[in-house]
Formats: C-alpha cells, sequence, structure tokens
C-alpha cells in the first residue's frame, strides 16, 4: 500500500488544483463566466472585470487556498504514510497544474499566481510571505499585476535557495519544483510579457477606457 499513498495524494493535490473557482464562484453569485468577457482567463483578476470586488477577493482566497491546503495536509499528516518533503512538493505542482490545466473544466485554466502564491505558503510560511510581500511590492510600485507576478515566480526559487541553513533546509525536489512552477508561471504570461515589453500592457487601476482623444484633433462629424 505504502507506494500507493503519494500517487493518491498527488492525484488529490490535482482535482483540488482543478476547481477553477473563478468559474465556481461566478456562478453561485450569478456572475457571467469568467471565461466569455475581458482576458477570458479564469482568475480571479478577470473576475474583478465583472464589477464585483467579492467575487474577486473570494476566488483569489480560494485560488490561494486550493494550493496551500493540500500541501499544508501533506505537510502535517503525510510522515505517517511516508510522505516527504518530496511528496509535498509534487502535491503542491500537481495543484498548481490543476489550476492551469483543470480537468473538470475542459483543461482550460488560469494562469497560476494566487495558486502558485499559495503553494509557496503551503511550503514555507516565511517563504510565502516573502514571495506575496515581492508580488505586493512590484504591483504597487509598477502598477502591473502580470509584472509582479512574473518578478514573485522568480523570486520564490532564489529566496528558497538564499534561505538554505538559515531558514529551512534546502530540498532539491521542492527547489525544483519551484522553479518548474516559476516556468510555467512565466509561459502561462507570455502574451503579457508582449504587451509590457511594447508598453501596451494594462495597468493596475486603469479603466479599460478607448485611447485618450489626440490633442488638436478636429472633430469630424460622420
Amino acid at each position: 500500500m505504502q507506494p500507493l499513498y503519494p500517487v493518491i495524494a498527488i492525484v488529490l493535490g490535482y482535482l483540488a488544483g482543478s476547481l477553477s473557482f473563478a468559474v465556481i464562484v461566478s456562478r453561485l453569485m450569478g456572475l457571467q463566466d469568467p471565461r466569455t468577457f475581458g482576458s477570458r482567463n479564469p482568475g480571479a483578476t478577470n473576475v474583478l472585470r465583472s464589477g464585483s470586488k467579492a467575487a474577486a477577493a473570494i476566488t483569489l482566497l480560494l485560488d490561494g487556498v486550493k494550493g496551500w491546503l493540500p500541501v499544508l495536509l501533506v505537510r502535517l499528516l503525510g510522515k505517517p504514510y511516508g510522505l516527504e518533503e518530496g511528496t509535498m512538493a509534487l502535491v503542491g505542482l500537481a495543484a498548481f497544474l490543476g489550476h492551469l490545466w483543470p480537468v473538470f473544466f475542459r483543461f482550460k485554466g488560469g494562469k497560476g499566481v494566487a495558486t502558485f502564491i499559495g503553494v509557496v505558503f503551503g511550503i514555507d510560511a516565511v517563504l510565502g510571505l516573502a514571495t506575496a510581500l515581492t508580488w505586493l511590492i512590484i504591483a504597487v510600485f509598477f502598477r502591473y499585476s502580470s509584472l509582479a507576478s512574473l518578478v514573485s515566480a522568480v523570486f520564490a526559487p532564489v529566496y528558497y535557495l538564499l534561505g538554505n541553513r538559515v531558514a529551512w533546509y534546502v530540498d532539491a525536489n521542492v527547489a525544483i519544483v519551484l522553479v518548474a512552477m516559476a516556468g510555467l508561471l512565466l509561459y502561462r504570461h507570455r502574451e503579457n510579457i508582449n504587451r509590457l515589453l511594447k508598453g501596451t500592457e494594462s495597468r493596475i487601476g486603469a479603466k479599460k477606457a478607448e485611447p485618450a482623444p489626440r490633442p488638436h484633433a478636429r472633430h469630424h462629424h460622420h
């Protein structure tokens, strides 16, 4: 039975991650399906475009929890079942992959930021806090949520390696999973990266408005 436990844990992690809370919360709150408007991305940012801050906040929280809780459960309850740090990391990766490619929603998932930070919190609370703060600092200073996501994704494995023997002992499996998730986050944000480079990425708090009229443009009445 022993070899089956890690497999069961990983599958359960993936199923938890596959709960696309942007879609579920929107459905329960009678809002439009986030896959049909805005960026069509089932994530908290797009749910916010529906006009419901509450729905967006709940989505963000639950998308984070589904990454955090499976990892935490393995960490707290796994030892007797032979679930070590390697399994814990893989369960986190599975939850993250579930968010990106959810089995319940035709494998069309979100970009993974909330779930990623949730998983990192599950691995270590200090590491999660550092990663979340990185997101916040970049978001506040640069007003791009995508840039904040990219920077925090890259820094999570860096923090983890830097914290070796100070805050924790680096486990190779955890390091690999953090790097893998960061890589997938970068991949999922490739369109945002293009827009950031072109200067066309939308800023936080900017209204999705039509471009401002050019000064001295004569108004033609058609």
